[in-house]
């Protein structure tokens, strides 16, 4: 599969999947703090993030071992651009995306709507920062 494809498929597909996790995040938050019913239409919106997401993560783990920065040596890591792309953008993604798997799980253990909003919002908002932080910015805008 060609480099270039998978880079422009992770950074245009990261819009989609950025956009319907903040969505699955505020969704939660208001519902958990207005303490309204957790409905299907909820449960569908964290599910798309959810998807959406791992998605990414799959494309993100091809185009790190076919891309050049998945060969990086460590000796190169004083590089910052470098670093942020071959090393901290993977592994705060793989957290951000654990912690989001982590909300989903949860709240399909959860009894209560309050229950179930607070797991999604909570796990789903602190995977968003993460993901945020680690953006490269410079790359991704262009």
């Amino acid at each position: 599969m060609d480099y270039s494809f998978l880079q422009k498929l992770h950074s245009g597909w990261a819009y989609v999947a950025v956009l319907l996790l903040f969505l699955a995040a505020i969704n939660a938050t208001m519902g958990y703090m207005s303490k309204k019913e957790f409905f299907p239409k909820d449960r569908k919106i964290a599910l798309f993030a959810l998807i959406a997401i791992h998605i990414q993560l799959v494309v993100g783990i091809i185009l790190y071992f076919v891309s050049p920065l998945g060969k990086a040596s460590l000796g190169e890591m004083k590089d910052a651009a470098l670093r942020l792309t071959s090393l901290e953008h993977p592994l705060f993604n793989l957290i951000a995306i654990a912690l989001i798997t982590i909300g989903w799980s949860g709240h399909k253990k959860a009894t209560s709507s309050e229950a179930k909003f607070k797991k999604i919002s909570f796990f789903y908002a602190i995977g968003l920062v993460l993901i945020m932080i680690r953006i490269p910015w410079s790359s991704w805008l262009n």
